[in-house]
């Protein structure tokens, strides 16, 4: 099991989002505490450690630390938004 951590950026984007996407996004999440790469998961280039995973037009890139068991969740935006600067 890892331990999940959301950053700020990603807490402050959440707080925007319509409460059906919320719950999906959060689901997702919780998910990852159990399963860090689920089926779907994308490794992203140029990047060693950040992944993407996608919950409907929405994206979730996030690092997995498997040594220390932590996954921290680094964006949560609009797929057309997620993957330029932060």
């Amino acid at each position: 099991m890892h331990e999940v951590r959301v950053g700020r950026s990603a807490t402050k984007e959440l707080e925007g989002l319509p409460q059906q996407v919320l719950t999906r996004i959060a689901d997702k999440i919780d998910g990852l505490a159990k399963n860090p790469r689920p089926l779907g998961s994308r490794k992203l280039r140029g990047a060693d450690d950040l992944w993407r995973v996608r919950v409907g037009d929405y994206r979730i890139v996030y690092a997995v630390d498997d040594d220390a068991a932590t996954v921290e969740i680094r964006v949560i935006r609009h797929r057309k938004d997620a993957y330029g600067p932060s």
